[in-house]
């Protein structure tokens, strides 16, 4: 296996972690944050070089340089390929651009130091390739929104609940996988569990409420940075895409169908701005779920392209709706704000990130939506219809809720409430990231599609040589 010029993945996973272990005794709650600051762009730089280092070897997998843990395991366990060399320092800009948009209202509940051990968990969990270790990740991830859930003083009991049969089916599925089927044999009952608990985590219906509780007793800031790196639809690639027969991923793709259209009407209803963008999460998550699970390489290309899109966009919506919250506290959708003439910046932020979500002519979202459209259009020709419905349900819906917070009437307030610098800042790389890739989507699109066959191939091989060998082994049965 090719092998990259320096430990970039490495030092991008451990830096966080290292910070997090002294600012979490800090009382200075600014010196906290401009350590996590300064660990979050080193980290960040460090997930650009690994993905510049990748590119130019030109393979479709490497490893680390020095890598120490594969020394220790005689395996490799972190290894980069075309599926997750982008989705790195994507991770790391979303934790970037979160702490810098973290206004000083917030400092004082936004745990930095769980943030970036959190940012670490991740990291390693978008590099890992041996199943064992990407399992205990997905489980460890959970542990910090508890956290914060029992510190400040909300009932656990639902997201516990959710979490322990996700943890659960998890580890049962790699359990049955590895002690339990039989050589050659088609994993039926492991690739249930693994796919149950891919769609758990990615709140899938019925399996969704844990989620809107998540948003309603955690910062905001911490529920953005749990759900937007879109971990469940990682879990499904790595986890169940190789071994889950063609009927589980059909079966997937029409839950997550479901969950898209669902979402996309609740988000059209919703009174107050959390419950608004966990739906409107939900419903674009489903889609890229639905690419995943098509298995062609348009579907794939489309899918994947849509998956930087939303981790992108809505983490720049979220982003514009957690800056309101710090100026006038939870946004309710039920009057008319008129905060436009307080906040312009913000205000077009919020149409262009919210329009780039559901693939708006000229953002980052635009071609990854119509591959995926395409892509579902020729597998399921009837269900294509509702994938443009969900879009369209969502445009809706953000258009409305943009109406309620910045029109309708003139808001009066003693104080400034126009943007900081450092919002302005996080809002002007998320803003070139999202036209950037709009304008000039080719080596993007290039890339996820050269990803999507190379997945798609690695699939047939190994649903091949897992017939093969049952084949065999029926054989060897017959003879004895």
């Amino acid at each position: 296996m090719s092998e990259l010029h320096f430990p970039w993945m490495e030092l991008a996973i451990v830096l966080p972690l290292l910070v997090a272990l002294p600012i979490g005794w800090l009382s200075n709650r600014e010196l906290a944050r401009s350590l996590a600051f300064a660990a979050c762009t080193m980290s960040f730089v460090f997930a650009v070089g690994e993905w510049v280092d990748f590119a130019s070897l030109g393979k479709f997998e490497a490893h680390d340089h020095w890598d120490v843990i594969a020394y220790v395991f005689h395996a490799d366990v972190f290894v980069i390929d075309e599926l997750s060399a982008p989705l790195l320092p994507l991770g790391g800009l979303i934790y970037l651009v979160m702490i810098l948009a973290t206004a000083r209202t917030k400092v004082g509940r936004f745990s930095f130091s769980w943030t970036l051990f959190s940012e670490s968990v991740l990291l390693a969990t978008l590099s890992c390739r041996a199943s064992w270790v990407l399992i205990g990740l997905l489980i460890v991830g959970v542990i910090p929104p508890w956290i914060e859930m029992r510190k400040r003083g909300c009932c656990t009991r639902v997201y516990v609940l959710h979490m322990g049969v996700y943890a659960a089916l998890l580890l049962g599925g790699y359990l049955w996988l590895n002690v339990f089927e039989r050589p050659g044999e088609i994993p039926m009952v492991a690739a249930t569990l693994l796919t149950a608990a891919a769609l758990l985590r990615s709140g899938v219906v019925p399996m969704h409420c844990w989620m809107t509780d998540l948003f309603e007793k955690t910062t905001f800031g911490t529920a953005i940075l749990f759900v937007t790196p879109l971990t469940g639809a990682y879990a499904a690639m790595r986890l169940v895409l190789p071994i889950a027969p063609s009927w589980g991923l059909q079966s997937m793709a029409m839950l997550s169908l479901i969950t898209a259209v669902y979402a996309s009407g609740m988000a059209l209803v919703q009174r107050e701005s959390r419950r608004f963008f966990c739906y409107l999460f939900l419903s674009n998550a489903s889609l890229v779920l639905i690419g995943l699970e098509l298995v062609t390489p348009l579907g794939l290309t489309g899918a994947l392209c849509v998956w930087l899109s939303v981790g992108l966009s809505l983490t720049g919506f979220g982003i514009t709706l957690r800056s309101i919250e710090s100026r006038i506290g939870r946004v309710s959708l039920v009057d008319y704000h008129g905060l436009y003439d307080q906040m312009p910046m913000l205000a077009g932020f919020f149409l262009l990130t919210g329009m780039a979500s559901i693939g708006f002519p000229a953002t980052i979202g635009f071609v990854g939506m119509e591959l995926l459209v395409e892509g579902v259009v020729d597998v399921y020709p009837m269900t294509g219809t509702a994938v443009v419905l969900a879009a369209a349900f969502n445009g809706i819906a953000i258009m409305l809720v943009y109406f309620r917070i910045f029109t309708g009437k003139r808001h009066v307030s003693p104080a400034s409430l126009r943007i900081r610098p450092a919002e302005k800042i996080a809002v002007l790389i998320l803003s070139v990231l999202i036209l950037g890739g709009g304008l000039v989507p080719q080596p993007g699109v290039s890339s996820r599609h050269h990803a999507a066959l190379e997945l798609s191939k690695q699939r047939h091989r190994e649903l091949s040589a897992e017939a093969n060998e049952e084949l065999d082994f029926h054989t060897d049965e017959e003879v004895e």
